[in-house]
C-alpha cells in the first residue's frame, strides 16, 4: 500500500523500517489533498514551504537513525484555534481573520519537538461552537464518506483530513464533544484525555473548565502516539497537571481480560438509531470476547447534561470572547464616533449567529438576578454528574461503554434552523466533559448506507491508558475491513 494511506502507527514503523521516506510521504498528502480538498473542505490554509522543510529536516534524522520520536516525518494537521508563529489563526471567525500568532502553543511546540511534520490549519465550527462545523465564517467541511453529510463538529475539519487520507493525524479540541462526535461520523479515532492532561496554553478558548485538546488517527495506536506527544505538565497553563506521561504505546495490546466495562441504561433508550445500537452492542460483544466482564450501570443524571451543559458553556463563552472586541489583533469594523460604538458594528460584523447566541445566552445566565437560578445550578448538577461517574468507578467498573452519537452522519443544512436538535448530537459526550474524564471513540461498524458509526469508552481520570487498551482490544476483536470513502476510491 502507498505509504501515505497507512493508519499513523503503521506508518511511523514504516518510516521505522526504511520502509517509507517523510518527503515522499509528505507529497503524496499534499497531492491528494490539492486533488480532493476542493471537495471536502478540510484546509483552511496549507504551510506547504513550512512542511517541506521539516520533511527534509526529518529525511535527515532518519537517514542517520536518529529518529526524535515516533512522530518523527508524519505529516499532522492542527484545528485553527492552535496558535502557531507567523501562521494566520482565525479559530473560523471572522474577527480573527488576519491575526498570525507570534508564538506557538505548547501542543504545536511539542509536535515540532517531536519532528512532526505541520501540514496546515483545519477547518472548524466557530469558536468551536457546534457539531457539524456549519458555523465556521469560511463555509462547511464535508464529510469524505457522503459529500452531501456532515463530519461532526466542531473539529470536523481535523475528523475528515484523516478519514480522506490527508494526513495521517491531526489536533483538535474537544468542550463537549468535538473530536469524539466527528471521529465517530467520518470512521477514525479521536481522543479526548483527561481535563488538565494535556496543555491549552496558545488554544483559542471556548469554555475553560470544559476544552481539552486531543488527537484524531485512523488506528488506536496512532492516536497513542500522538497523545504521549503532547501530554505533560506545562507551566503556561495551570490547570495541567503534574503527573507523569506513561508511554501509552507500550501497553497497547496488553490483555483486557478482568477489566469491567459499564454499560448505563441511560445512554441506551429514547433517541438512540437501531443501528447504532446495533453497532455499539456488537463492540460490547467483542469486548466481551476479549474477556472483559460487562456489567449494567446507571448514570441517572446524565440525562441533565446537555441543559447543564448549554448554561455552563455558554458563561464561559460570554466571558471568554468579551475580548474580541476589534483593538488589539484581528478585524475591526469601520465605525464613526464613541469607543462603544467601534465595539458594537465590530462584534456584530465579526461573529456568527451561533456565537452570538450563545453569549447573549451565557450573558443572561450570569446577569444580577440569574446567577443562582441558572449558572450556579448547573454546577450543583455538574457535580452530580460527576458523582454518578465516581459512584461506578468505586463499584469496580474500569470503563464506561457507550454510543459516540445517537445517529450517524446527517445531512448538511438537516439541522441547522433547530439548534435543540442539532445541541443533541452530543447528549452521549457532553457529561464527560463535565465531569472533566477521558473519552475516546472507536469505529463499531457501518450502517446499512455505508455511513461510519463509533462507540465511546470513557475512563477514570488520567487512566488514558486505560481505555486505549481497551480501545484497542475492540479494534482488534472487531477487526473492520480497512475500506476507504467513496471519496478515494473515485480517484
Amino acid at each position: 500500500m502507498n505509504p501515505s494511506l497507512l493508519p499513523l502507527g503503521d506508518l511511523s514503523r514504516a518510516l521505522d523500517r526504511g520502509e517509507a521516506r517523510p518527503s515522499a510521504v509528505l507529497e503524496e498528502c499534499l497531492s491528494r489533498t490539492a486533488r480532493l480538498d476542493g471537495k471536502v473542505h478540510a484546509f483552511l490554509r496549507l504551510t506547504e514551504g513550512q512542511a517541506r522543510a521539516a520533511a527534509r529536516a526529518s529525511d535527515e534524522r532518519r537517514a542517520r537513525k536518529e529518529p526524535l520520536s515516533p512522530l518523527d516525518g508524519v505529516p499532522v494537521g492542527l484545528k485553527d484555534l492552535f496558535c502557531q508563529e507567523g501562521v494566520e489563526t482565525t479559530a473560523g471567525s471572522r474577527i480573527l481573520e488576519g491575526y498570525h500568532p507570534p508564538y506557538d502553543a505548547t501542543v504545536v511546540r511539542k509536535l515540532r519537538e517531536a519532528g512532526a511534520v505541520l501540514v496546515g490549519k483545519l477547518n472548524m465550527d466557530e469558536f468551536a461552537m457546534g457539531s457539524s462545523t456549519e458555523n465556521s465564517a469560511y463555509g462547511p467541511t464535508r464529510n469524505p464518506w457522503d459529500l452531501e453529510r456532515t463530519p461532526g463538529g466542531s473539529s470536523g475539519g481535523s475528523a475528515a483530513a484523516v478519514a480522506a487520507r490527508f494526513v495521517p493525524g491531526t489536533l483538535g479540541t474537544d468542550t463537549g464533544g468535538s473530536i469524539r462526535q466527528p471521529a465517530a461520523l467520518v470512521g477514525c479515532v479521536g481522543m479526548k484525555p483527561t481535563y488538565g492532561r494535556v496543555s491549552r496554553y496558545g488554544v483559542v478558548a471556548f469554555a475553560s473548565s470544559l476544552d481539552q485538546v486531543g488527537p484524531f488517527a485512523q488506528d488506536v495506536r496512532g492516536v497513542a502516539l500522538l497523545l504521549r506527544a503532547i501530554a505533560g505538565r506545562d507551566p503556561n497553563d495551570q490547570t495541567s497537571s503534574l503527573r507523569p506521561v506513561p508511554d501509552y504505546d507500550a501497553d497497547l495490546e496488553k490483555p483486557v481480560g478482568g477489566l469491567t466495562i459499564g454499560v448505563p441504561k441511560e445512554y441506551f433508550g429514547e433517541g438512540l438509531d437501531p443501528a447504532v445500537e446495533k453497532s455499539v452492542r456488537t463492540g460490547i460483544a467483542a469486548l466481551e470476547r476479549e474477556g472483559c466482564t460487562v456489567k449494567a450501570i446507571s448514570l441517572p443524571n446524565s440525562p441533565h447534561a446537555i441543559a447543564t451543559y448549554y448554561l455552563v458553556a455558554t458563561a464561559e463563552a460570554s466571558s471568554n470572547l468579551a475580548r474580541y472586541d476589534g483593538i488589539r489583533y484581528g478585524q475591526r469594523a469601520p465605525a464613526r464616533g464613541s469607543l462603544l460604538d467601534l465595539y458594537e458594528k465590530t462584534r456584530a460584523a465579526g461573529f456568527g449567529a451561533e456565537v452570538k447566541r450563545r453569549i447573549l445566552l451565557g450573558t443572561y445566565a450570569l446577569s444580577a438576578g440569574y446567577y443562582d437560578a441558572y449558572y450556579l445550578r448547573a454546577q450543583k448538577v455538574r457535580a452530580l454528574i460527576r458523582r454518578d461517574f465516581d459512584q461506578a468507578f468505586a463499584a469496580g467498573v474500569d470503563a464506561v461503554v457507550s454510543p459516540t452519537s445517537p445517529w450517524a452522519a446527517f445531512r448538511l443544512g438537516e439541522k441547522v434552523d433547530d439548534p435543540l436538535a442539532m445541541y443533541l448530537n452530543d447528549i452521549y459526550t457532553v457529561p464527560v466533559n463535565l465531569a472533566g474524564l477521558p473519552g475516546i471513540s472507536v469505529p463499531s461498524g457501518f450502517t446499512q448506507a455505508g455511513l461510519p458509526i463509533g462507540m465511546q469508552l470513557i475512563g477514570r481520570p488520567f487512566e488514558e491508558g486505560t481505555l486505549l487498551r481497551l480501545a484497542r482490544a475492540a479494534e482488534r476483536a472487531l477487526a473492520l475491513p480497512r475500506r476507504l470513502p467513496p471519496l478515494l476510491e473515485r480517484t
